[in-house]
């Protein structure tokens, strides 16, 4: 088999759709099949390239992968860290992602990942002029999220919901990370659709020992995108009504971080904020450190209640405290994992489990239940390999 994969992300950037195709490949270079890559040149959160063109790539320059994988870059636009500013610059990228993607020799199957809904069309057009199948890997519920967030307005949002459910439905195989948006799909007269989740690796993340028993404050720790989804201003605002037993440090980047950061200026919260941590040991110092973590998305998007934060994962990996401020199957899993709590999203709320955590830190003590959990429903082996058999499905034809 070859596989030919449009993405808007790909190392060295560290990233979701990283993450999780860097995982995949893996398993997919195990069983002997040959992996192209298409990805914007390395550029990614700060919109413009900080790394050596040696390690972020040269545009259209064919690299190789940490897995033998076959890396060719597409131009990017230089953008501020705005919702307009990316969307052009994914819209950029994926034209040329076009033209990348008719290099090279010709793919058993064409898949290109989400949520970069313009490396969506890229990779149709590229299967469609390459004559092979297509597979879209939906990582979030497209097109509801458009909806909910109000991306698009008037005409125009029945336009752009038209093109990605159309996209969607001329798709050989419609790939979703949760079982609630698939069942979405399938609701709207979708039969083309698998669920494959997100995972991790765990063995490639320590288990971390239990957070003391004695500190003068709760240390809670927020490490991923600064963005709307996540309406992180409850959170700062937690902070600053529980501010004589927390210390809130906020990890990443975003469209938001900005505002996050003038807010925790005006309510003098205790809040810490520290740019992306780069590699596995920068992200564990924080876990380390870390007696909760926030996992966070907003509630009043009804998308989100079949979504998961692939975060979640990796702080159960790692065997830390889960504030859950999540819906729907997310707020099942830390539920089932038993590793954490879930809390309404308003201040309030928040605020009191922390002082509750603060004053009684045996509740922060999960030993290995959310590790045991992703083991059992979060194999990344076993999500490859069950992916593997699905692009085979899809590369046999019509009769399979």
């Amino acid at each position: 088999m070859r596989v030919l994969l449009l993405t808007h992300s790909y190392s060295p950037e560290h990233s979701p759709p990283q993450r999780r195709w860097t995982q995949l490949i893996r398993t997919f270079r195990e069983i002997g099949w040959d992996i192209d890559v298409i990805a914007p040149v390395a550029h990614a959160p700060a919109g413009r390239r900080t790394m050596p063109r040696s390690v972020a790539g040269k545009a259209f320059r064919c690299d190789t992968g940490q897995y033998g994988e076959r890396i060719r870059r597409a131009p990017y636009l230089w953008h501020p860290t705005t919702r307009l500013g990316r969307f052009a610059d994914q819209c950029f990228s994926a034209a040329g992602s076009v033209l990348a993607g008719l290099m090279g020799r010709k793919p058993d199957v064409v898949i290109a990942t989400v949520p970069s809904l313009p490396i969506l069309g890229a990779g149709y057009m590229v299967a469609k002029l390459r004559g092979v199948p297509f597979v879209a890997d939906m990582r979030d519920a497209w097109p509801d999220i458009a909806r909910d967030a109000r991306i698009v307005q008037g005409s125009a949002k029945s336009i752009a919901e038209r093109v990605i459910v159309a996209l969607q439905e001329r798709a050989e195989l419609v790939v979703t990370v949760t079982y609630g948006f698939a069942q979405t799909l399938r609701d709207r007269g979708m039969r083309n659709v698998a669920t494959i989740s997100n995972g991790i690796e765990t063995a490639a993340r320590e288990l971390l020992p239990p957070p003391p028993a004695d500190s003068e404050r709760l240390e809670v720790l927020y490490l991923g995108n600064h963005g709307e989804s996540q309406r992180l201003e409850t959170v700062i605002q937690a902070a600053s009504l529980a501010s004589d037993s927390v210390r809130l440090t906020m990890v990443g980047h975003g469209v938001q971080r900005r505002q996050l950061i003038a807010l925790a200026e005006a309510l003098g919260a205790p809040v810490e904020f520290h740019e992306p941590a780069q590699g596995t040991a920068e992200v564990m110092s924080y876990y380390r450190r870390a007696d909760t973590c926030v996992v966070s998305l907003r509630d009043d998007w009804k998308s989100f209640e079949t979504t998961i934060p692939s975060k979640t994962y990796e702080v159960l990996a790692v065997g830390r405290h889960v504030t859950g401020i999540v819906l729907g199957e997310a707020k099942q899993i830390v539920e089932e994992s038993e590793a954490g709590d879930v809390v309404p999203s308003n201040p309030q709320a928040i605020a009191q489990l922390w002082k509750e955590l603060a004053s009684d830190r045996s509740r922060l003590l999960t030993g290995t239940s959310g590790r045991d959990w992703v083991e059992s429903n979060a194999n990344v082996e076993t999500l490859g390999r069950a992916y593997a058999e699905l692009l085979k499905t899809v590369a046999a034809g019509p009769a399979r």
